[in-house]
């Protein structure tokens, strides 16, 4: 039997971007990519990777919890970096701290350009509910 969910933050561009913030079915969460804006939808960190990656972690986790679990569930992070060579040393470090001893499998990926012009990072994810 499939069971589906799905959970949103409940901020104002959500409901015309046709996509939710998790989507989770047997077990498996996959958690859309995730990026630096507070509740009221206002960018955080214009041109500082260190608050950008913060707030991106905290509404990854914010999704998390939206499905009951926590970060130890996560099985696989994507990180996407408009500036690889620049952000790369202080992103991960955010990173490390946020996930303490857990170690998910994930890639870090340099892109040209994410959905806004200040957003330097976006994090997208799958964990496990059990």
């Amino acid at each position: 039997m499939r069971v589906a969910k799905t959970f949103d933050h409940g901020v104002a561009w959500e409901e015309g971007s046709g996509i939710s913030q998790g989507y989770s079915i047997n077990g498996t969460i996959y958690i859309s990519g995730q990026f630096s804006h507070d509740m009221q939808s206002t960018f955080v960190g214009a041109g500082d990777i260190e608050a950008q990656t913060r707030q991106t972690l905290e509404n990854l986790d914010r999704v998390l919890a939206g499905f009951g679990v926590t970060k130890s569930n996560l099985a696989y992070v994507e990180i996407y970096l408009t500036d690889v060579k620049e952000h790369f040393e202080p992103c991960i470090q955010v990173f490390k701290e946020y996930m303490g001893q857990h170690r998910p499998a994930g890639s870090l990926i340099g892109v040209t350009a994410l959905a806004f012009p200040e957003q330097l990072i976006e994090i997208s994810a799958v964990a496990h509910t059990n």
